[in-house]
């Protein structure tokens, strides 16, 4: 729903049936259409260039930061030696130019359905994406995630899903069988697997059922929790893996390892805030511990789903 206020398009977007945010859009500075979905890109007054796929929100260039930081650097830091990575998603670059950061990292597969969304962004999102697309170490796959993931096992060191929430084309990327597939797409028992795991305040039944349903599948399910603007609302961001355990990991060793790897100026993460994205409150704890279900390839609908 949108309107007009002081010459302004007031631009609305539910985050439950009850519950959403807005903000103020200047003009509409590019429209296209691909085969799976509607892009916009809008000039905002709070977050400067936005990017909307079907009338949702995906990235705003003054804030992206405090998404792309935190989807990246808790895996490609707790890694011992990440070299092959895979991204599901993130046609926008962000992802891309985080991971490029780590000097160790030597191959870097985007797996992404919609090339019309790398192709837009390419054009017209430059301060997000940061020329990423052009480094030697990207391969740009235009595939189906699920596919790509079933025909490379053994492959990845970390796998970084920046896909959109779970319904339409990335409904069978939230389940049971698709982390299984993933876990296989892995090198070794110290593969990270991480994703966006929904909020726990606009959609908790779906952030309980994605942790329970990580944790049918890997040892160590670590749910990392953060205020993204972007997105209005507390959000979380959910590590995954059978050896490597954020939580044992000191502050001061994640801090050495950006150091001597070279990887800076980053804006929302280091060791220390790590350890505090990592600890819940206690009223997601009571939400971790109420009975939830594990999502399917026969039962993939979320049992708070709206869209």
């Amino acid at each position: 729903m949108t309107r007009i206020i002081k010459r302004r398009r007031l631009y609305h977007e539910a985050l439950n049936p009850a519950f959403g945010f807005f903000y103020t859009i200047k003009k509409t500075l590019r429209k296209a259409k691909t085969k799976y979905q509607r892009i916009e890109l809008v000039d905002t007054d709070e977050f400067g260039r936005v990017l909307l796929l079907d009338d949702i929100t995906q990235v705003a260039e003054r804030n992206e930061f405090m998404y792309h930081e935190p989807m990246v650097h808790p895996a490609l830091a707790c890694h011992p030696n990440p070299q092959s990575i895979l991204v599901v998603g993130g046609g926008d670059g962000g992802i891309l130019r985080e991971v490029l950061k780590y000097p160790t990292v030597e191959r870097v597969e985007l797996a992404e359905l919609d090339g019309g969304v790398i192709n837009f962004s390419k054009k017209y999102l430059a301060d997000v994406h940061g020329g990423c697309f052009d480094d030697g170490r990207v391969h740009i796959n235009i595939t189906d995630g699920r596919k790509y993931t079933e025909d490379h096992p053994g492959e990845f060191d970390v796998i970084i899903m920046d896909m959109t929430d779970p319904f339409g084309p990335s409904t069978m990327l939230y389940t049971k069988e698709f982390y299984r597939v993933a876990k296989r797409a892995m090198r070794d028992g110290a593969g990270v697997y991480i994703m966006h795991s929904e909020s726990p305040v606009a959609r908790p039944a779906a952030f309980a059922c994605i942790q329970k349903t990580l944790s049918s599948v890997f040892k160590n399910v670590n749910p990392l929790y953060m205020y993204i603007q972007m997105y209005a609302v507390l959000w979380s961001i959910t590590m995954a893996s059978d050896k490597v355990d954020p939580t044992v990991i000191k502050p001061s060793v994640i801090d050495k390892k950006l150091a001597k790897l070279g990887v800076k100026g980053l804006k929302m993460y280091t060791g220390t805030t790590q350890t505090a994205m990592l600890t819940p409150y206690p009223y997601i704890q009571e939400i971790l511990d109420r009975p939830t279900r594990i999502i399917t390839d026969a039962n993939p609908e979320f049992p708070d789903d709206f869209l």
